[in-house]
């Protein structure tokens, strides 16, 4: 089915611009001048901040407080063999109620109802209250270093700040609409290389196997219980993802081992604490080391306020169903954004395909989500109650 033949649905139709638009992380494809030509016209104040390669936008209507902003990024992973897609990933196709393409759920389709829903809440407030804004990057599904972490930066050395931001990361799981993400999990990760004495493995007292010292402290670590999590963050949990050691014959002792590890941690458990007591077993065990500890993201967390009513208020509305509040997940934008912003909450379509072969999202939850989104600013903006139509 033509994608004409939904003329009648503005997300859906920008949807499919989006994602015919190819913007492998850290291209943006076009897709930011697709949006900001349609901000533009509604009085948005538009500004890039590109850095290296990367591609950011902002733009803002209004110069009042609150400021409800919405939060994306275009760009998209790699799709994989085209060959084993049913059309190409770039081609976006409509297939039994589904709209098919790279992006489609991950997450063009949030932008697409991000811009079509404020198009439709501005027609009818020209004159809200507060500030609408939207900063979009093309650098999430890679380093996300010059993105919107550097964004965030420019915008507080400015003295911005945000009320309210709504992330459209995919975040419905078995139904749209039955989840909204109010904070996510710290990451913190450590190369730790342990170093021992390379020999023949007949002549074990003539050297320092580092693997047989590692083996027991390795043990410890990942036994060990962080914490206990909290109403909304599960316990802290560490995970080996790497361990490395050896020539490569089975008659060589190796001189160093060199093992990865990740913390994904909940609130209740700071970075220090976590390096200090991690290294505190190491020492214990006897480990001759060096460690290099890399933060790619703070943990988040936005309790129950107007943000999350108006969300949890606008979905009810639209979908009948009651969401729950998550926090699982790997990390995501609203990391950085929560340094200049109070509430910070994602909720966007169902994530069953994201990143895979036949990334789809159905078209009725498309529209669905502009919905949403239109809600909440009817709620947050012009004062209106759940129950508008």
């Amino acid at each position: 089915m033509s994608i004409s033949a939904f003329s009648g649905n503005p997300a859906l139709a920008l949807a499919a611009d989006l994602i015919a638009r190819p913007s492998l992380t850290p291209e943006d494809g076009g897709c930011l001048e697709l949006l900001a030509g349609r901000l533009a016209p509604l009085g948005f104040r538009l500004e890039r901040f590109d850095f290296g390669k990367v591609r950011n936008l902002w733009a803002r209507r209004g110069g009042e407080s609150p400021v409800v902003c919405f939060a994306g990024h275009v760009d998209v992973v790699p799709c994989g063999p085209e060959s084993a897609w049913r059309s190409p990933p770039f081609a976006p196709e409509i297939r039994d109620g589904h709209l098919y393409g790279r992006g489609a759920a991950d997450m063009k389709s949030s932008l697409a109802a991000f811009v079509t829903a404020i198009e439709a809440f501005v027609a009818a407030h020209p004159d809200h209250a507060g500030s609408i804004a939207v900063l979009l990057t093309s650098d999430e599904e890679g380093a996300a270093v010059d993105g919107t972490a550097k964004v965030v930066e420019t915008l507080r050395a400015r003295g911005e700040r945000l009320d309210y931001c709504i992330v459209g990361e995919p975040t419905s799981g078995a139904r749209f609409g039955d989840a909204i993400k109010n904070g996510r999990r710290g990451s913190l990760s450590a190369t730790l290389n342990v170093r021992g004495q390379q020999g023949h493995v007949a002549y074990p007292q003539r050297a320092r196997n580092p693997v047989h010292a590692l083996a027991p402290a390795l043990a410890e670590l990942v036994a060990t219980a962080w914490d206990e999590g909290d109403e909304f963050f599960p316990p802290t949990s560490c995970q080996v993802s790497n361990i490395h050691a050896g020539t490569g014959a089975n008659n060589v002792i190796p001189g160093e081992c060199e093992v990865l590890f990740n913390f994904r941690f909940a609130p209740v458990s700071g970075v220090d604490d976590l390096k200090t007591r991690s290294e505190a077993i190491f020492q214990r065990h006897g480990l001759d080391y060096e460690i290099d500890w890399q933060l790619s993201g703070k943990p988040f967390h936005t309790g129950r306020g107007p943000l999350l009513a108006a969300l949890a208020a606008a979905i009810r509305a639209a979908t009948g169903i009651e969401p729950a509040l998550s926090t699982d997940g790997g990390t995501s934008d609203g990391r950085f954004i929560a340094d200049i912003c109070g509430e910070v909450a994602e909720f966007g379509p169902i994530n069953a395909t994201i990143h895979q072969i036949d990334e789809c999202i159905a078209v009725e939850s498309l529209a669905a989500l502009a919905d949403v989104y239109r809600r909440v600013l009817n709620r947050l903006l012009a004062g209106e109650s759940a129950h508008e139509h």
